[in-house]
């Protein structure tokens, strides 16, 4: 016979100590241990909640923020309710708003003599740029060439309000869409800064309407803008 073989071990009963063993493996853990094991599997739960909710702040403080928008000055490209996303990083690394961007700014001592107000616009001069309105067809005009407004309220005139304006360094001319129904650059030309935003304050520039998901779209720069030339005197 072969000494190596393994001969089954019989069925047998359990005894009263194997019985409450064999229950407690069963069960897994003990009351205690149970509650340990839950306590830990909610605090990386929670944990990771935190983490998630941090980085989502980190990214809106520094990196996208959401703006609703308040208004219908800059119908129809962003219309009353209309969430936007502000990339607020898009001037900080030696970028600078350039004409035809969405921006987002803080208007305080510019375009609000409260606490500030955060305003959406459409950049249509930059320092040194002359700013014009209107010509004989009614168009506005920077350095010298006329704008084909395409993004304007459909039956709005460029402006009902003629100006002339050069920008100062450091600051932007800014104008809503809806020209007949926004107040902007044109509602401060007496005020310190001619009506003008200093670059500082601009919070971002909006990129994409997120909200709602039928009005989904990236907002993007117009073709008209690349046809202006550089200021009078201007170098490069």
């Amino acid at each position: 016979m072969d000494s190596e073989a393994v001969t089954p071990e019989r069925d047998r009963s359990p005894t009263a100590g194997e019985a409450d063993a064999e229950e407690g493996s069963r069960s897994g853990v003990s009351g205690p241990s149970r509650l340990a094991a839950w306590w830990a599997e909610w605090r990386r739960t929670i944990t990771l909640a935190l983490a998630a909710c941090a980085a989502l702040l980190l990214v809106s403080h520094f990196v996208v923020e959401p703006f609703q928008v308040p208004s219908s000055s800059m119908e129809n490209t962003l219309r009353v309710g209309d969430r936007v996303l502000v990339d607020k990083l898009a001037y900080r690394f030696g970028g600078s708003p350039r004409r035809g961007d969405v921006i987002v700014f803080d208007g305080k001592d510019s375009f609000s003599t409260g606490s500030g107000t955060d305003y959406v616009k459409r950049v249509i001069g930059i320092g040194g740029d002359r700013v014009t309105c209107c010509d004989t067809q009614g168009r506005l005009s920077v350095n010298g060439h006329p704008l084909a407004e395409t993004y304007l309220f459909p039956g709005d005139a460029p402006s009902r309000v003629p100006f002339d304006i050069v920008v100062p360094p450091g600051r932007l001319w800014v104008m809503g869409d809806h020209r007949s129904d926004s107040a902007d650059s044109r509602d401060h030309l007496g005020d310190p800064g001619g009506g003008t935003v200093p670059v500082g304050e601009v919070i971002g520039r909006a990129d994409w309407i997120a909200w709602p998901a039928g009005h989904w779209t990236r907002l993007r720069r117009p073709a008209t803008f690349s046809a202006v030339p550089a200021p009078a005197g201007a170098h490069g």
